[in-house]
């Protein structure tokens, strides 16, 4: 009997889109000062509406002293100067909307930077009416000694906490000092919150991403975090704020005051939390929250538990398990996935997940282009995505890494080594060896848009280096050349808006203990496709009965230019070789 063509929840605009996620530092520079701006992307336009893109996702643009990249806001209200102004958004808006496009945000509600005037009356005194705006409380007596309120640790190192001389309390802030976390718990933050969204709302923006969303509620009496380092006073804390205990009614009213209100797409960063019943809670539409989240199973992949900054191994089998659990999760309910495997706070995907040598770099890029357009859910790309971009060489020395991640981990290690060796020059090779793999650094390089110098990204000094491969590997070469990575990306976007199969599907995992290849179908109604895809650079042999009807099927795509013959009852998959076959009606 056929699958019922409609999937079990509406098709929406927001779940057939390709979002394109902008990190505006690093993308093109109109002005020759070395930093990304609004213009450069209105530059840009037609070369992404030619790509296939639906929805821009701009990281923060708004004003901030960029201790953390622009995750710390002074003004929710106002462009940075670096990247513009209000003038220059309300152009670079029109420009998308006239091309079919829209805009998403990204809201940074958790915290503010301590610049913002909202911080600056809080710390004013204690009676000041934004004193409750934050997490202010009084330090506590261990041994005649004075400590902060609990021992949470940053999540950049170091205390949550930061004492202030001028009133003799301390303020939380879960990411670095410069960002204090607001009071959720107060209605009138909440109110605030929602007046920033509407001014945006109101400007024409057409969705939020926002960031770290699930952490705005904090656990009551902030209590002490477990000891599970011994070897430091602060301790990782986020079962006290992950998911906390009024997150879900704050985001409900959140839906009702604005979301409600409006056709946007909204997807939530949820952080800390692999529990799927507490991610679904969130996105199941009955809960009237958001579209969707970010989930970080697969971005954890190769991470220890201890620091996403070193790598670990990962098999095949866990990748694949990951995958297919979040594919086939709560379908029936609604739930509706957020296909990625880059972003701004991930090295590349094609060095974790693919190989980037020379000789196997597009061919596993464009792998791992099958593997995104053929998975259920909201496609996100992440600029330089679509062009097999690698993280850069291991030659590069911690100078060159300027995420405050990064440097405050190195600095943390080299202090402890040069602790316990009693001098000051220590071995930190091992740490590099792991920052060349999985630093946050590596997403953040300047886009390669030509072989000039600095890849075309600007006439001037860029903030950052551009990675060395800028003259042979650049968007201006792989627009001419048929072959691409990014002329691949642009095929597989169309293949997959022209077959709803692939975005609305039913997922069935074939071949689960193949230890190279990683294949499933996808069904809704009477359309099929079949999904195969060589994670390893030796050819290898599938038996094909029980993939589906292979027979009664077409290729419709594949990443090597001529489809092999394949017989003798046997499929054979060259080195990263990724097909998608669709069943002939």
């Amino acid at each position: 009997m056929l699958a019922h063509p409609d999937p079990p929840s509406p098709r929406a605009w927001w779940k057939s889109a390709v979002v394109y996620q902008i990190y505006p530092t690093s993308f093109f520079d109109s002005n020759g000062d070395g930093i990304g701006d609004l213009n450069g992307i209105r530059a840009k336009l037609d070369y992404l509406k030619d790509l296939g893109v639906d929805v821009l996702w701009l990281s923060p643009i708004y004003r901030s002293p960029l201790a953390d990249m622009g995750y710390d806001i002074s003004n929710y209200r106002d462009i940075d100067p670096r990247y513009g102004t209000l003038e220059d958004w309300d152009n670079l808006l029109r420009g998308v909307h006239q091309r079919g496009m829209k805009l998403m945000m990204d809201l940074v509600a958790n915290h503010t930077s301590d610049e913002h005037e909202w911080f600056l009356q809080s710390k004013s005194g204690k009676d000041n009416p934004k004193r409750d705006w934050y997490i202010w409380r009084p330090g506590k007596q261990v041994d005649g000694k004075q400590l902060p309120p609990n021992n949470w640790k940053s999540v950049f190192q170091g205390s949550a906490w930061d004492y202030d001389e001028n009133t003799k309390e301390y303020y939380l802030h879960l990411y670095v000092s410069k960002q204090p976390d607001l009071n959720w718990d107060n209605p009138d933050v909440r109110d605030a919150v929602w007046d920033v969204m509407r001014f945006w709302i109101n400007r024409g923006c057409d969705g939020f991403r926002m960031d770290v969303i699930n952490i705005i509620s904090k656990a009551e009496g902030l209590p002490d975090a477990p000891v599970v380092d011994g070897s430091q006073y602060y301790q990782p804390a986020s079962m006290h704020y992950a998911n906390g205990p009024h997150v879900h009614e704050y985001i409900k009213q959140m839906h009702t005051e604005v979301l409600s209100k409006y056709d946007l797409i909204t997807v939530g960063e949820t952080p800390f939390t692999h529990d799927v019943s507490q991610l679904a809670a969130y996105v199941l539409p009955q809960n009237k929250e958001l579209n969707m989240v970010f989930n970080f199973d697969l971005m954890d992949l190769d991470s220890p538990d201890y620091s996403p900054l070193v790598r670990r191994a990962w098999t095949l089998a866990e990748f694949r398990d990951v995958v297919s659990r979040w594919q086939q999760f709560k379908r029936d309910e609604g739930f509706w996935n957020t296909v990625f495997i880059e972003n701004h706070d991930h090295a590349r995907s094609v060095t974790r997940f693919g190989n980037d040598s020379e000789g196997w770099r597009a061919i596993s890029a464009k792998m791992l282009c099958i593997l995104e357009v053929t998975l259920t859910g909201t496609l996100y790309v992440y600029q330089g995505q679509e062009l097999g971009l690698r993280n850069f060489p291991r030659s590069w020395g911690i100078e060159e890494y300027k995420d405050v991640a990064t440097q405050n981990y190195y600095n943390l290690i080299k202090a402890q080594r040069q602790n316990a060796e009693g001098k000051e020059d220590v071995d930190m090779s091992d740490l590099l060896d792991n920052f060349q793999q999985k630093a946050r650094d590596h997403a953040r390089t300047p886009m390669q848009w030509d072989s000039s110098p600095n890849g075309g990204f600007t006439t001037g000094e860029p903030w950052m280096r551009v990675n060395d491969d800028y003259s042979n590997w650049n968007a201006a070469a792989q627009l001419r050349d048929p072959d691409s990575v990014y002329m691949f990306w642009k095929h597989a976007i169309k293949v997959r808006k022209q077959h709803d199969v692939l975005i609305y599907g039913s997922f069935e995992l074939k071949l689960p203990d193949h230890q190279q290849v990683f294949a499933y179908t996808r069904t809704l109604g009477d359309s099929e496709a079949i999904v195969l895809m060589n994670f390893g650079v030796n050819e290898t042999q599938i038996d094909p009965t029980g993939l589906g009807d292979l027979e009664g099927s077409r290729l419709i795509l594949g990443n090597y230019k001529a489809s092999r013959v394949d017989g003798g009852g046997s499929l054979t998959l060259r080195g990263y070789e990724g097909r998608v076959y669709m069943k002939q009606n």
